[in-house]
């Protein structure tokens, strides 16, 4: 490329035969000095090497001449001056070329170098070329660095020994950009802008700078390394030959190649490439999305994402990281930490630890273990100087003080700093643990966390944790959770895909395969549907844990058209400071429909559907279990349901609204149904029928309810007289309360049908 063709600029000083009054022996600027005014100068027409030449004789130790035009200094627009001379007489001085760089016509630029290298002449008469090239990059072969300045007085310099006469032909200078900068038309280099990559020097300006003149073309990044220690956002396409390293709290946002590869060709590191990506992300408003480009992220340590961009610890606009994998690379970093310490619990606070000992080694995230914990507590807060720690779920008996063991996992990507993050989709995301790190650990607070078409992989312990309210509608879709104890029986299993604490919970279309559980699910108001968990392994008559953990006991939830495999539903109140019925709600809330239970190998006590009271006198008021297919394989279970009675049974006195009806049932010796239906045959004539009821109520419950009596043929006396009085009920009856009696005036005999619940159905 060359100026003085495409923009018609004027390069070229004229020839001295055109007059000496525009060469200055000063710096050229307006009113120094010029040759024909101070007679220093001659012109001489015909010289034997030069024809038309100047001659001078050296009187000053820096002896200038400068032509006074104003020579333009464009960014991206390197120029070259050359100069001719010869020693007629005299001492023999240095030649250099030089010149006066300005940022106007009467301001100076300070701070840059104003002379190329010095050349000895050595003998009369001997021509001497020497030349140099001023531009505003820092490129090899640029004698003079003019960073900032917009013209320069050009010419050359004699220095050393005075007396000597000299002669100088026609000086030149000429656009010589094309030999620095390739595809010139559609490409600017940040060097033209001062940037300097060596590593220490800030070139942030010099990148807003190119950015700002790229208008639409490319901005090259060249070999080296570029510290930027200020906030830059690159509005035009960049392609990186160097590196640029930023500081935490400074952004560097590429709008027109906002995606990974773009931040790893900046940065060449994954790690960091990735969180300065996602900074932008956070900072950037054009772009709601990151796209991973399908590549494999390798992390040396956990990423702690709201340390990305530590100026926000709240966002809530919707962001998405979608389309590649992260995987631990082996290291210390993702060893979990065990912390030992005495705390106090009272249920008046429920979700406290107070004087805490040894809190300053208790981290944010920590599992709890200890007398009276549910399962999944986790530290949300941890203040050291008031020795309190707040808890993401409540401890069901933990009064006083006691000892308490605090496990602190190693997750790949890290919310938890964030005090509110709402709205964040992970989409289409992998997450190879490789049993040596668990996936995501949530914010403290937080609405729809979304993950979907996801994949975590072999986890070391966990697969998603929530440590508070971060889980509020998560929405899970289409993701698949593999566990890494897969070859270990289910009773030697410790991984957990996920846990929650808040309402609204979507669980939607998803696999999970061999861990100690699925998911442990706090709160209320959850939709699970469409998925399949397996849990099972090949030990005969092994155990077998709760796939689901319900932990709170009024939880208003729909379990619809899953197929659950070799585990159950468990449904307890462990999440509860004070477990015993009180004024809560009791169990109820929960629709169970459409779905496949299936098991294999297990022993007859298994049961499908376990519920599990840590405190007395609870009873369920308001369950639906319908349209499911029960099975099991190579052997036969007892019957689907149960009550865990470890710490108290159900209250059948005050059972309300639990239908269990439409189930299909294989390899189970007791179907379960509320109501039952019985059909009673009397063949001696009574007065009093007793109708039992067996073992077909549901959760051991009791015959409450009959809801109606319908003779099966014809009531007749003992003398065979039909008999057509309505009976009356009395339930429940007998020792175990499973029976009714069903009252007539009269001795009859005969047969009814009565349906009998075990609930109150109003």
């Amino acid at each position: 490329m060359n100026k003085a063709i495409t923009d018609g600029l004027v390069l070229m000083p004229p020839p001295f035969a055109a007059g000496l009054g525009v060469w200055s022996s000063g710096d050229g600027t307006p009113g120094s000095d010029t040759y024909a005014g101070a007679g220093g100068g001659v012109y001489v027409p015909a010289d034997q090497d030069f024809g038309g030449c100047m001659e001078l004789v050296k009187t000053a130790s820096v002896q200038k001449i400068r032509f006074m035009g104003d020579t333009p200094i464009l960014p991206g627009c390197y120029l070259r001056i050359t100069a001719r001379v010869k020693a007629v007489a005299g001492a023999l001085p240095q030649v250099r070329i030089a010149g006066w760089a300005g940022t106007s016509a009467s301001a100076p630029l300070g701070g840059v170098g104003t002379a190329g290298p010095a050349t000895q002449l050595t003998a009369y008469g001997e021509v001497v070329e020497v030349s140099a090239i001023v531009g505003t990059g820092t490129r090899g072969g640029v004698g003079m660095v003019w960073t900032g300045a917009v013209l320069g007085h050009l010419g050359l310099d004699f220095t050393g020994p005075n007396g000597g006469v000299l002669r100088v032909d026609d000086i030149v200078i000429e656009d010589i950009t094309s030999v620095f900068l390739r595809d010139m038309l559609s490409q600017v280099d940040v060097r033209d802008y001062g940037a300097r990559g060596d590593g220490t020097t800030n070139d942030a300006a010099a990148f807003n700078a190119a950015d700002a003149a790229a208008d639409g073309r490319e901005v090259l990044v060249p070999a080296g390394t570029y510290y930027l220690n200020a906030d830059v956002t690159m509005q035009n396409r960049v392609r990186f030959e160097g590196k640029v390293v930023v500081p935490d709290d400074r952004r560097f946002i590429l709008q027109k190649d906002f995606h990974f590869e773009s931040y790893l060709d900046a940065f060449g590191n994954e790690e960091q490439a990735f969180r300065k990506a996602f900074q932008a992300l956070l900072n950037f408003s054009d772009h709601e999305s990151l796209d991973l480009c399908g590549r494999r992220i390798g992390l040396s340590k956990p990423l702690d994402m709201q340390a990305c961009d530590p100026s926000r610890t709240t966002y809530f606009t919707r962001r998405v990281i979608r389309n590649g994998q992260f995987q631990p690379i082996d290291g210390p970093d993702w060893t979990a930490t065990s912390v030992q310490s005495q705390a106090t619990y009272a249920a008046s606070s429920p979700l406290t630890l107070t004087n805490v000992a040894n809190i300053a080694n208790i981290e944010r995230g920590s599992r709890v273990h200890g007398n009276g914990v549910g399962r999944e507590v986790y530290v949300r807060e941890v203040n050291v100087g008031q020795q309190r720690i707040t808890l993401s779920a409540p401890l069901y008996d933990a009064e006083g003080s006691q000892h308490f063991t605090f496990v602190r996992y190693r997750y790949l990507l890290d919310f938890s700093g964030y005090d509110d993050l709402g709205q964040f989709v992970i989409d289409s995301v992998d997450f190879q643990c490789n049993g040596k790190a668990s996936a995501l650990l949530l914010p403290r607070q937080g609405l729809i966390f979304h993950l979907k078409d996801c994949a975590i992989n072999k986890p070391e312990h966990r697969g998603i944790t929530s440590i508070g309210a971060g889980c509020q509608g998560m929405l899970i879709d289409r993701c698949n959770f593999q566990s890494n104890e897969q070859s270990l029986a289910v009773a030697d299993r410790q991984t957990i895909a996920l846990n929650t604490n808040a309402n609204d919970l979507k669980i939607r279309d998803c696999r999970v395969m061999m861990f100690a559980h699925f998911a442990v699910i706090g709160g209320s108001g959850s939709v699970i549907t469409g998925n399949h968990w397996f849990h099972g392994d090949e030990t005969p008559n092994g155990v077998r844990k709760g796939g689901i953990i319900f932990t709170s006991s009024n939880i208003k939830t729909l379990v619809n058209g899953n197929y659950i495999d070799n585990n159950f539903i468990e449904w307890t109140n462990e999440h509860d400071a004070t477990p015993a019925l009180g004024t809560q709600f009791s169990f109820g809330g929960l629709t169970v429909t459409g779905n496949i239970f299936t098991a294999n190998d297990v022993a007859d006590w298994f049961r499908f559907f376990v519920i599990k009271p840590y405190g007395p006198n609870h009873y369920i008021h308001g369950l639906t279990v319908t349209s499911n297919v029960f099975r099991s394989i190579n052997g036969y279970i007892d019957r689907v349901e149960g009550v865990d009675t470890t710490f108290a049974s159900l209250d059948n006195n005050r059972m309300r609204n639990v239908t269990v009806a439409a189930n299909v049932f294989h390899g189970v010796s007791q179907e379960m149904r509320n109501p039952v239906l019985v059909e009673h045959d009397q063949p001696t004539a009574d007065r009093i029928w007793v109708v039992d009821t067996g073992t077909a109520l549901p959760f051991g419950g009791w015959a409450r309810t009959v809801e109606s009596v319908v003779p099966a043929g014809r009531i007749a006396n003992a003398s065979g007289t039909s008999v057509y009085e309505q009976p009356w009920t009395d339930a429940p009856y007998g020792s175990a309360k499973r029976q009714v009696r069903v009252i007539f005036d009269t001795d009859v005999t005969g047969s009814v049908r009565t349906s009998i619940r075990m609930d109150n159905p109003n």
